[in-house]
């Protein structure tokens, strides 16, 4: 059946709402919204709705450019305040990690497959590629349900789970090609596979670093009539930042990271407004990114390697994954036993995985479709396992401290905030009746000398108030102060919470 592009278009955006209320939903109930985005493309695929997505090109593709989207802004929102007392462990556990357990679980595949299980057989090097699909870990659901609870993690295990997440993909990809090329020419030999591993780091870097540092000179002194127009640049950076690098030979994904990262930690104009809109971009690919997954597999294809998929992955969550991580961690003191335990349970599997998974379909690798199936199955066991369950393993660890502090109050009425080299504090508060009891002039609530009041909203008007300007119950005042700790003396003072 022949489907116009209008009802293209309305399929789209009826998935893409469900999309965001699933998640809002998981987001209150602890459930991983990725999971709920990758159930709502499941349930609109062949199996379920029927609507028909087969094209693995297709998907990787989309997969590709929703990839270098996330990892850019991830490391624009990566400050070097936070991952710096974590840079070394987290360096050693993105590639040490990754490179363990895609070993340590290719082996077991390829013994349990060849010695155990009759079903599905895989070689050694076969063993090895679905091992190292499913090497990289995915943090983003894991945060939002930490965010959610209201925790906080100790020993800055947050910054080095992030850190890992955002740089460990690289890794997994050059081992995901390796073992291809290896399947595709058994006559490769070890001084070239290192050769090419080292080609892609060293590529991947170089042209992350110099470009970024260029990208930051040229959108400071480019002055481009409109600010929209800054963003779309950025945008065209990302995508020349992968291509240019996998042309060279080198890992476009680790280019891309390494940018972001860079770009992110130097200040440029339009800034803020850059920050919202890849923030924007990154939750509208991902949603994609899942949904298109989701539409790829046939979940009557999973029953069969049902079983293979809970046994290698339960090896991966209980076995490779723990192994690795004590393995890498065991020289970093500061990491305390528990806080090793949970590092090993955050080894979450994500969207990535089932993106490297199209690699083999797409190259004609035997038993790709295979791979795929099982990659796919263990992501949604990762998911719903570990994923659902990290506030508990933290809380049952003693790695949790309950924060004391309140969320400070949001902007509503003034849609502005200072960039983060700026350490003013900046904050809306409604005028009551209580902070008018000694008069109903500006002047005559008393206020701190470090803090300011900037503007008043009344009704739908803003004015910039004076000593002697009157006030009325209701008004929202915006105040600018020193300090967060300025700002929080305020409320106290005045009665309000903060």
């Amino acid at each position: 059946m022949t489907v116009n592009f209008e009802f293209f278009l309305f399929i789209v955006s009826i998935l893409l709402f469900f999309s965001i209320i699933a998640g809002k939903a998981g987001y209150r109930f602890g459930i991983p919204v990725l999971l709920l985005f990758l159930m709502v493309g499941i349930v609109a695929g062949s199996d379920g709705l029927g609507i028909e997505f087969s094209s693995a090109r297709q998907a990787q593709y989309i997969g590709i450019i929703a990839l270098n989207i996330i990892l850019f802004s991830g490391g624009m929102d990566t400050r070097f305040s936070e991952i710096k007392p974590v840079l070394k462990p987290g360096i050693a556990i993105s590639i040490g990690s990754t490179i363990l357990t895609a070993f340590i679980t290719g082996f077991f595949i390829y013994w349990f497959t060849n010695y155990i299980f009759d079903s599905v057989r895989f070689n050694l090097v076969e063993a090895l590629l679905l091992a190292s699909i499913m090497a990289s870990t995915d943090s983003a659901s894991v945060f939002s349900i930490l965010r959610s609870k209201g925790l906080t993690i100790t020993q800055n295990l947050r910054p080095l789970l992030e850190l890992e997440s955002g740089s460990n993909d690289p890794i997994a990809y050059m081992l995901v090609i390796i073992c291809i090329e290896l399947l595709k020419n058994s006559s490769i030999h070890f001084g070239q596979i290192m050769l090419l591993f080292v080609q892609q780091i060293v590529v991947g870097v170089l042209v992350g670093l110099i470009f970024a540092k260029l990208v930051v000179h040229i959108i400071n002194h480019i002055h481009l009539d409109y600010e929209g127009l800054y963003s779309v640049l950025l945008l065209a950076v990302v995508f020349f930042l992968f291509s240019f690098s996998t042309i060279l030979g080198g890992n476009g994904y680790l280019a891309v990271y390494l940018g972001g990262l860079l770009i992110g930690n130097h200040s440029f104009v339009h800034k803020r407004s850059t920050l919202k809109f890849f923030d924007g971009l990154t939750w509208l690919f991902q949603i994609i990114m899942f949904l298109t997954l989701g539409l790829l597999v046939n979940p009557h294809e999973l029953l069969p390697i049902a079983i293979l998929g809970i046994i290698i992955g339960m090896f991966m969550i209980i076995v490779s994954r723990p192994l690795s991580v004590f393995a890498i961690l065991t020289p970093f003191k500061k990491i305390t036993f528990k806080g090793r335990v949970f590092v090993s349970w955050v080894g979450l599997r994500g969207a990535v995985p089932i993106i490297f998974a199209t690699y083999p379909l797409i190259h004609g690798i035997e038993q790709a479709q295979t791979m795929f199936n099982i990659v796919f199955f263990i992501t949604i066991l990762s998911l719903v396992l570990q994923g659902s369950s990290v506030p508990m393993v933290a809380r049952w660890l003693g790695l949790t401290a309950q924060t004391t502090k309140k969320t400070k109050p949001q902007l509503y009425e003034f849609d502005m905030e200072f960039p983060d080299d700026i350490k003013s504090a900046i904050s809306e508060m409604t005028i009551t009746e209580q902070m008018l009891k000694h008069g109903r002039r500006l002047m005559d609530i008393r206020l701190p000398d470090k803090i300011l009041v900037v503007m008043i909203k009344r009704n739908d008007k803003y004015f910039i108030p004076r000593g002697n300007t009157h006030l009325e119950p209701g008004d929202v005042a915006l105040l600018i102060a020193d300090n967060e700790e300025v700002l929080k003396e305020t409320y106290r003072h005045l009665g309000v919470p903060y």
